[in-house]
This record gives structure tokens, sequence and C-alpha cells, in this order.
């Protein structure tokens, strides 16, 4: 099963996704892709990011281990089905528009569609359960900012084409989930 789970900010998209995986049978990985991003003292530059990370982790059970993740997705999802072979397995991957930043504002920047078709690769190999949270952000007006254009562009492509991948496409507004496939 593969399922993708979309949202606004702060939707409610994340606990929705939570709170499915815990109904479900077997062992679960958290996969993280956020970077912190740091000043040249190695200080964070968002201080509200780590507030929201803290909420997460806050909320994240114990019993679920914790990959830290911000480029190297495909390899990550494939390494972890390889770990949990022929055991009930799910894997929660939070999130891919945050994972797609990381790669957009990478120095040096990083081969974006070389990536995406890894993570689709992996996505079609990977024999254990996948629930995968992005966020859902072209509802709105075009921004002025050119790498917010790329952004949502590249965000847009990445949700379509992992939609295509999965059984189950939810979409969260206002914490309630529409199912829009499966």
């Amino acid at each position: 099963m593969k399922h993708l789970v979309l949202g606004g900010v702060r939707s409610g998209k994340s606990a929705y996704a939570e709170q499915w995986i815990e109904q479900r049978e077997g062992t679960v990985s958290y996969v993280a892709t956020t970077k912190i991003w740091t000043d040249e003292s190695g200080n964070a530059v968002d201080a509200n990011l780590l507030e929201r990370i803290e909420l997460h982790r806050k909320r994240r059970p114990d019993a679920w281990p914790l990959v830290e993740e911000p480029i190297e997705l495909a390899e990550t999802l494939l390494n972890i089905a390889r770990q949990h072979r022929n055991t009930s397995h799910t894997i929660l991957v939070e999130c891919c528009s945050l994972w797609l930043t990381n790669l957009l504002c990478e120095e040096p920047r990083k081969d974006i569609e070389k990536y995406k078709t890894a993570l689709l690769n992996a996505l079609s190999s990977v024999e254990c359960d996948i629930v995968l949270v992005s966020s859902e952000v072209g509802l709105g007006i075009m921004p002025m900012n050119k790498l917010a254009r790329e952004f949502l562009d590249e965000l847009g492509s990445l949700n379509q084409n992992i939609a295509q991948k999965c059984d189950k496409v939810t979409f969260v507004a206002a914490g309630l989930p529409l199912t829009m496939k499966g």
C-alpha cells in the first residue's frame, strides 16, 4: 500500500497520516526530510522551524524509529525496506515538500529530475507500505518570486507523479480527510 496524504500548512495532514498508520498492523519507520538550515556560526536560522520539528517529535510514538534524511530519500526508502523485508512494516515520509525544498536550495544545486525519478522508482520497487505526506501549495496566487514559482511547479509535478504511483490519495483540509483515490 502506497498512500499520499496532501494538505496545506497546518491542515492536519501529518496528524491524519500518523493516525492512519497507528490503525495498521506492524512496525513503523519515520523518515524526516527537514533540513535545519544554519548560519555561518552553526545557529539555526529559523526558530519557528525548530518549534515545528519539536511538535512532530512530541507527537511521534517512541516505538517509531526516526531516520533523518534531507536529500537521499529514495536510497533511504530502499534501505529501510531491505531491513524490514518479509515483515509488516510502514514507512512514513514527512514530508515530500520539504525534501523538494532541500533539493532546490542545496549548494551545489541538486539534479531535481534525477532525484524525483529515483524516488518514483523506489516507490515502485519497495514492498513495504509507505505513507508520504506532502503540501498542496498550488491553490493560491502565483508568487512574484522566481524560486517560489519553480517550487510550485516542481511540487505540483512531484505530487501528481507520486499520486499516480499510490494506491490511496487523501486530501486533508481543516483536519478533515477527503479520499481522492482508493
